[in-house]
């Protein structure tokens, strides 16, 4: 069990805490009452800070967009105070989903605090780590993207083409405690070394409420309607849940929940082990000396004495209630783009738009989700070469492309500048769309990538 969040919180924290709850009170009931939310100088100072945006009167004849309700919600929050974030506009990158209730605002900011914290040693990180906080790697264009910051993966692979892990595991921590006893090293019988850069979370909640079967209805492994595309679902155990799942989270798509992905994530990226990832990792080193470099007793994660709420709850409910980044207007050489984009074929993976099933959240229920991805397994030419859950070395999943605009470096290994360069390094099921691509006229081309940069 970490430290106990109360003891030790920083004075910041403690005032930032106390500053948006007073905000949040503030703005509810001012909203209630048919007013135009007002704020302290400070938490306004803090949201903007935290780039978190106020509860906003709503504007005067504008539609739901993604991620907004469709009907208004009043939903009470402690029996009285009604859940009018619903009014809040999606104004930049980091933003929480619109239409959320109060109470779920409060797990978001809980799950916010708990993705920027810097971990130690004393409260579980390592032995071997890639980073000291979630943040570290999630973080631009705004906390919940991605960076530079690369992990390594690797393996071998037979004459046949077969993968054989090495050490126990396919990754290799960049980091790890002093003495270092404990620092995976990678072997030199390794012929396949990748590296691969964080994926955004932005609109996370939107992609874990897509049913498995409509994941399962864009699979066609076997290429039965001849169009050189031959995706497949990742089928999957949920480590969260124990069930077979259809994975759609991180490049191989090995996970199909938040809770899942975040856990793995904690134990592989930090070394901080909980309820889901029990023991340690650090390949090649024995079970024996990687128990002399840990400091604190396995599961190091556990529930908070004043919430209740274990790290992996809080970073499941960041990435659940983080906004998705949305397009912006289409030129009409962007909206010319768009046609190019899909008599090219492109869509017949980065599939423009899925839905979420039925729920009994509204927030959640039956809504667009613009992704641009079918969340499948495939072989474009840009696989990594190492095997992990369901999928094959030369597999990788589809990226969905919202946000694009904003996302740099681009493929899995941050090998690609710009959307020109990852489309010129597609190759196999993808090769008639880049041979398309290549074909185009400079005009058209450059409205092609008008319309991925408005993504």
């Amino acid at each position: 069990m970490r430290c106990s969040k109360q003891n030790r919180m920083r004075p910041d924290h403690r005032l930032a805490a106390v500053i948006l709850a007073a905000a949040l009170t503030s703005g509810l009931s001012g909203l209630a009452s048919g007013q135009s939310s007002s704020f302290p100088v400070g938490a306004r100072k803090f949201m903007n800070a935290s780039k978190l945006s106020m509860p906003r009167s709503p504007v005067p004849g504008s539609g739901p967009s993604l991620g907004s309700g469709r009907r208004s919600h009043n939903s009470s929050v402690s029996g009285s105070t009604p859940a009018a974030i619903s009014s809040m506009r999606i104004m930049q990158p980091g933003n929480p989903l619109v239409g959320i209730t109060a109470e779920e605002f409060e797990r978001f900011r809980l799950g916010l605090e708990d993705f920027v914290e810097v971990e130690n040693a004393a409260e579980g990180l390592g032995p071997a780590y890639n980073g000291t906080g979630c943040s570290a790697c999630h973080n631009s264009p705004a906390i919940g993207g991605i960076s530079p910051v690369s992990e390594i993966r690797a393996g071998r692979l037979d004459a046949e083409g077969n993968f054989e892990v090495l050490g126990g595991h396919t990754l290799f921590q960049l980091f790890s405690i002093p003495n270092h006893a404990c620092q995976p090293i990678i072997p030199p019988e390794a012929n396949v070394i990748a590296k691969r850069i964080p994926i955004p979370l932005f609109g996370a909640g939107l992609i874990e409420a897509i049913a498995d079967e409509t994941i399962l209805g864009l699979e066609d492994p076997d290429d039965q309607d001849n169009n050189g595309i031959s995706g497949r679902a990742a089928r999957i155990i949920d480590v969260a849940t124990g069930r077979e799942r259809i994975g759609r989270f991180g490049w191989k798509a090995q996970h199909a929940t938040l809770l899942a992905f975040g856990a793995d994530a904690y134990r592989n990226e930090m070394g901080i082990t909980n309820d889901l990832f029990m023991e340690e990792v650090a390949a090649g080193v024995d079970p024996e000396t990687l128990e002399l470099c840990d400091l604190r007793p396995d599961p190091e994660d556990g529930p908070e004495p004043g919430t209740g709420l274990r790290g992996i709850d809080n970073f499941e409910a960041f990435m659940k209630f983080l906004a998705p980044i949305e397009k912006e207007p289409l030129t009409e050489e962007a909206a010319w783009g768009e046609q190019l984009f899909s008599l090219l074929g492109c869509v017949a993976c980065h599939v423009p738009v899925l839905y979420t099933a039925p729920t009994e959240n509204r927030i959640f229920n039956e809504r667009e989700v613009r992704l641009f991805s079918d969340l499948l397994l495939h072989d474009v030419g840009t696989g990594d070469g190492i095997a992990q859950e369901a999928a094959l070395p030369n597999e990788i999943r589809t990226p969905s492309l919202w946000g694009l605009r904003l996302r740099r470096p681009l493929l899995h290994n941050g090998s690609a500048a710009t959307p020109e360069q990852a489309i010129r390094a597609h190759k196999s099921e993808a090769e008639a769309a880049r041979k398309g691509f290549e074909d185009l006229s400079e005009q058209e081309r450059a409205a092609l990538l008008a319309f991925l940069n408005a993504l």
